[in-house]
């Protein structure tokens, strides 16, 4: 961040508030001079350079006089910010440079003494006379003194001049009186003596050059304007001319003269081709000074294009080319190659001999040159030589002056600026190359025209007062000094006793009013004059105030500031400063009074704030003004913005927060690169900061935040670095070409503030792909140049991506072309197949090369195939593309396959032999494929590989389902690697079964299947039928009615059991259990008697249920003779009955007696 503090013109010392014209201008109709907008009185404030508020106004002739000065400070803030600017290194962090302290002091620049040196002459001049009082005249504008005018426009000469009374004007041409009134062509313009010479009724404005001078007389003077010479501009014809083409040797210098004609001003010179191309210069080939183009040595591409010199003229803006030369250039090599162009041993390459330098222009060893005082000095030295010499410039006994010394023309021309007598001396020129060096000495001569030491200025006496006027001048020869007054030499002057001439000095005495006269010093040597005019003007006046009264100045704290109080009378007054009407006079310690009358306040403060009069006092009375001053706080930018790296596409805010005197009107704007900031559509500004969005590239630079008010200003200065890609390298060249490499040399481009890491060389060639671009390597960013390995036959181009941190640039511009020579292939193709697509074929396929490998026209391959292990004869053919199918092979059968590469020039290396296989078939089915089941949780799966995999097995597909009876399960998918030959499948319904489908995969898909299914389970038609019926609605309720039904016979016995009844039950404790009862041993007991027991034929099933054999399920008989079953649908159709008294039994008997309900009842 860089901090810049400055004030505006008029806020530097004050504003001043009231009308800014003074009173002598507003007499006099004039608008204010621009002194009295700019200050050239200031003060040196942390490292700015301030302007005060207001000029001295009552030293508008010394300004005059400086005017050139005036015009190259007329912008004060924009030299403070151009020429105070820190010096900044464009590099990443750079965080240590730190800020410039708020009130450091640096060394002011040399432009800031010469400012101030005219400020105190400002202060210390000459008071000027108002208009409305009487004066000679003084010229206030005229021509330059060399005046070159345009053919084709009327004529002006200017002079004007003011006075009191006004001056009449007359002039003189080729020193003889110009009679106006005798052509009526030449007119004087009113209320001026500027000359108008009007061509639109004819004339030749040749007739009217010559050396005019103006004379402004009135009754107490006249003035001279300096000799003006009038020139018409010129631009005469090239004369008409046959060129015969130039034969030169190819290595030998040469000069094509141009000789312009004489044109006025001299023209414009530059060459071009006769289709108006202009001629690429450079070390070797350049224009000199004097319009001629220089060739250093010729070289045989020097005639492809003819050569013409043309001359632009400033006032006609017209152009005139002479007649094209051409060129023939003889030479040992007739091809122009232009792989050689950029050679470094080119001229080796091309037969030409190398030799030593010698200076085509100036010729010899030495030669001097003559310049004047405050011009330009052009030292110019152009050398042959093969190579091309290179150009040093030194000077004798010391160093070229750094600070006005700049080197032109590829170093062939020296010049510096604003030439002293200290650039004296001699000069020499180095040319060297590797063949020797030679130089060139100039000796460089400084004469001056006059310049002012002390220039003759107006003088203001009183009746009886004493004066002088001097006239100093210098120059080289010493210049002669003339007086004149009025326009007349002095020796022919009246002679006036008062007056004493003195050299360069006239001094007054006891002047009376008879000495008013304007006085002429003249100062020449042969190089040129000097005229200034100066009037001595005898007064007697009172004092009077030239500024407005009661003026209101606002000012900044703690600056220095000026207070003026312009005034004139005669005899010249004295001035004393009050402040706030006390009686002391201001001057000493914070206060100083100028002999102007202006008093300085070195350092603002709040009690400066008040009422300051100026008095005005001389012997015929006194005259007084008011300046009200007004004290406010400074603008300070108290949060500044900071330098910022951003990369591209991101968003930046730059803060600028301000503090300033609340009393005044502030207003914030931003420049770019010291220009007013344009706010686009990506930018916001806000009264505290600054947003960019989406930064780009163009938004790189300074951005300085302006906060100023109408009295004062501070800047804070910001870079903004923004990280992008590279920009593309260039001007790619080819040097140490070789048959299998050459160097590749270029130039980076900017790496827009991120650094190049990298760079990929890239090269096209234009038979196998053409406009297509590979890789050809890589090179870290600190190179710029590489060897790179080159393939035979192939016609290469390169181009060069640089890359960094941001991302790759474009591709440079591609370089020249360059072919290398054939070669056998010294590779085969790579990635060799042998695959079949059939069963009986095997389609053999490779990876074509590039063309960095053919290495020669007509790549074709040679291929060969035969049976693995076997003795059989090879078999080949002859490809040109990238596969070949072998019809007719038995399935899947190896083969032993070789691709060989073969072009124009011979066959590659014999290659080795790649192993493929014919086309693939079906595989036959899996070998034993068994299917066991240890237990009902699981069921075990193994089988052996097909007897015939004809192929690359690639797996197993295995497809089981679960069923039971009718029902059958999804399918289930399973998928194995080659490998495996087992598989467990987890049951998860212990009664289903399982069938099992396996078979073998290849490239061809899967083959022959083998089916097998799981064991049955030991009860299967039991627990299928079990499975059945288990789930039926009918079943449940069945079943329900049934349990329902034996717990009703339970509760039927016990009631028997309860009322005594009789039942057949032994009595375990009273009979002992036989062997024939074996129902005893558990606890168990029956209600039958010995007759009811179970059937000899059933068994007991696994729940405990009681089979028939050959039968469906039955109950134990209970009834004597009778038998109770379940029929197979579950119907109960047996009936519980007890044997009885054959009469109890028949008298019981019923139709009833069949039903169960029956049954019970009647055990009821």
């Amino acid at each position: 961040m860089r901090r810049l503090a400055a004030r505006g013109a008029a806020g530097d010392a004050g504003e001043v508030a009231a009308p800014a014209a003074d009173s002598s201008d507003s007499a006099q109709g004039r608008s204010p001079s621009p002194w009295r907008l700019i200050d050239l009185c200031a003060i040196w404030d942390a490292g700015v350079y301030l302007p005060s508020a207001a000029c001295n106004r009552a030293s508008s002739g010394v300004a005059r006089k400086r005017l050139n000065e005036a015009e190259k400070l007329s912008s004060v803030q924009e030299a403070q910010l151009k020429r105070l600017e820190v010096t900044r290194p464009r590099v990443l962090g750079s965080r240590e440079r730190g800020q410039v302290p708020r009130m450091a002091r640096q060394p002011p620049p040399p432009w800031v003494h010469a400012a101030f040196l005219l400020c105190l002459l400002s202060l210390g001049g000459a008071i000027e006379i108002p208009m409305d009082l009487t004066q000679p005249p003084t010229i206030t504008k005229q021509s330059v003194k060399d005046h070159i005018v345009d053919p084709r426009d009327n004529i002006l000469i200017e002079c004007e001049a003011k006075g009191n009374p006004a001056p009449s004007f007359h002039w003189t041409r080729n020193s003889r009186f110009f009679n106006i009134a005798k052509d009526p062509r030449v007119s004087m313009r009113r209320r001026s003596g500027t000359l108008v010479i009007d061509f639109r009724s004819g004339g030749r404005p040749e007739e009217y050059e010559g050396e005019y001078q103006c004379f402004a007389r009135n009754k107490f003077g006249t003035a001279l304007s300096n000799r003006i010479r009038l020139q018409v501009s010129k631009s005469p014809l090239w004369p008409k001319e046959n060129l015969d083409p130039v034969v030169v040797q190819e290595g030998a210098p040469l000069t094509l003269q141009c000789n312009p004609p004489p044109g006025l001003p001299s023209p414009v010179i530059f060459w071009m081709s006769s289709s108006m191309e202009p001629i690429t210069q450079d070390k070797r080939v350049s224009q000199g000074h004097n319009g001629d183009l220089y060739f250093s040595n010729v070289m045989l591409q020097d005639m492809q294009t003819d050569y013409s010199c043309n001359a632009r003229f400033h006032f006609t803006h017209t152009i005139q080319q002479k007649n094209p030369f051409t060129l023939k250039v003889l030479t040992n090599h007739p091809y122009n190659d232009s792989s050689l162009r950029n050679h470094p041993d080119m001229y080796s390459a091309r037969g030409v001999a190398e030799r030593t330098p010698s200076f085509m222009y100036p010729q010899g060893t030495a030669s001097s040159q003559m310049v004047l005082r405050g011009m330009d000095l052009l030292l110019e030295c152009i050398a042959s030589g093969v190579p091309t010499p290179d150009i040093a410039w030194y000077k004798k006994g010391g160093d070229l002056p750094s600070d006005k010394a700049k080197f032109e023309n590829f170093n062939k021309a020296l010049r510096i600026t604003n030439v002293s007598e200290e650039d004296s001396g001699e000069y020499f020129c180095l040319a060297s190359n590797k063949m020797g060096s030679i130089r060139h000495t100039i000796s460089v001569r400084v004469k001056a025209a006059p310049y002012w030491l002390d220039e003759p200025k107006n003088l203001i006496l009183a009746p009886g007062e004493d004066g002088r006027l001097v006239c100093r001048a210098n120059g080289n020869p010493k210049p002669t000094v003339q007086w004149m007054v009025n326009g007349e030499p002095l020796q022919s002057a009246p002679p006036n006793p008062n007056r004493e001439v003195a050299g360069d000095t006239i001094i007054f005495r006891d002047t009376q009013i008879s000495s008013r006269a304007v006085y002429q010093c003249n100062t020449s040597n042969e190089h040129g004059y000097l005229l200034a005019n100066a009037f001595v003007s005898v007064l007697d006046v009172p004092p009077r105030m030239l500024s407005p009264r009661n003026q209101l100045i606002r000012v900044i704290l703690y600056n220095r500031t000026r207070l003026d109080c312009p005034f004139f009378g005669s005899p010249i007054p004295t001035l004393r400063w009050f402040k706030n009407g006390q009686g002391s006079n201001l001057d000493g310690g914070n206060y100083h009074v100028y002999e102007n009358g202006s008093l300085e306040i070195k350092m603002i403060r709040k009690e400066d704030q008040g009422i300051y009069t100026c008095v005005a006092t001389n012997i015929l009375g006194k005259a007084e003004n008011q300046v009200r001053l007004e004290v406010k706080d400074p603008t300070r930018i108290y949060r500044m913005p900071e330098d910022q790296v951003a990369k591209r596409g991101t968003t930046v805010q730059l803060e600028c927060r301000v503090k300033h005197d609340p009393s005044l009107k502030l207003t914030v704007s931003w420049l770019k690169d010291d220009e007013p900031l344009y706010i686009g559509n990506r930018m916001k500004k806000e009264d505290d900061s600054l947003t960019i969005f989406g930064v780009a590239e163009r938004d790189q630079g300074s951005y300085t935040c302006v906060a100023s008010t109408e009295l004062d200003q501070d800047l804070a200065k910001a870079y903004l670095t923004v990280l992008g890609r590279p920009d593309r390298p260039r001007d790619l060249e080819l040097t140490d070409l070789a048959e299998r490499s050459v160097r590749l040399t270029w130039i980076p481009g900017d790496a827009n503030n991120s650094p190049i890491t990298d760079y990929v060389v890239q090269f096209e060639e234009d038979q196998f792909q053409p406009g297509v671009w590979h890789d050809h390597s890589k090179y870290p960013g600190s190179v710029n140049s590489a060897v790179l390995r080159l393939s035979p036959y192939v016609n290469y181009q390169f181009r060069v991506i640089a890359i960094n941190e941001v991302g790759s640039s474009h591709p440079s511009l591609p370089s020249e072309r360059y072919r290398t020579s054939g070669a056998p292939p010294e590779s085969n193709p790579g990635d060799v197949k042998g695959e079949g697509t059939r069963k009986n074929n095997m389609e053999i396929t490779w990876t074509p090369m590039n063309a960095t490998s053919a290495f020669g026209p007509n790549l074709r391959y040679i291929v060969k195939w035969r049976r693995r292990e076997t003795r059989e004869a090879w078999n080949n053919v002859t490809v040109w593309g990238s596969r070949y199918v072998v019809g007719q092979t038995p399935v899947y059968v190896p083969y032993e396959i070789r691709v060989q590469a073969e072009n124009d020039f011979g066959k590659g290396p014999e290659p080795e032999s790649v192993i493929g296989y014919s086309g693939e078939d079906l595989p036959s089915a899996p070998r034993r494929f068994r299917v066991r089941q240890p237990n009902l949780e699981t069921i075990n799966l193994e089988w052996d590989h097909p007897e015939h995999p004809n192929g690359i097995m690639i797996g197993y597909t295995l497809k089981y389902v679960a069923f039971n009876g009718t029902k059958v399960g999804k399918q289930i998918v399973e998928n194995f690697s080659p490998n495996q030959t087992k598989f467990t499948v987890q049951r998860t319904d212990p009664v289903s079964r399982y069938r099992f489908t396996l078979s073998a995969r290849t490239q061809v898909g899967s083959g022959e299947a083998v089916t097998e299914e799981s064991p049955a389970p030991p009860n299967e038609a039991y627990t299928n039928n079990q499975a059945d019926i288990a789930t039926q609605g009918w079943f449940i309720g069945l079943m329900c009615a049934i349990a329902l039904l034996v717990l009703i016979l339970l509760i039927v016995c016990f009631i028997k059991r309860s009322r005594g009844g009789k039942y057949p039950v032994r009595e375990k404790k009273d009979v002992p259990l036989g062997p024939e009862d074996p129902k005893e041993e558990d606890g168990s007991f029956d209600y039958s008697d010995e007759d009811n027991k179970p059937l000899q034929g059933s068994q007991t099933s696994l729940d405990g249920t009681i089979k028939q054999q050959e039968s469906d399920d039955s109950l134990v008989d209970y009834g004597e003779g009778g038998e109770g079953q379940f029929n197979e649908d579950g119907s109960f159709i047996g009936q519980y009955t007890v044997k009885k008294d054959k009469e109890e039994t028949e008298g019981n008997e019923s139709s009833e007696a069949t039903s169960p309900v029956n049954a019970i009842y009647s055990l009821a």
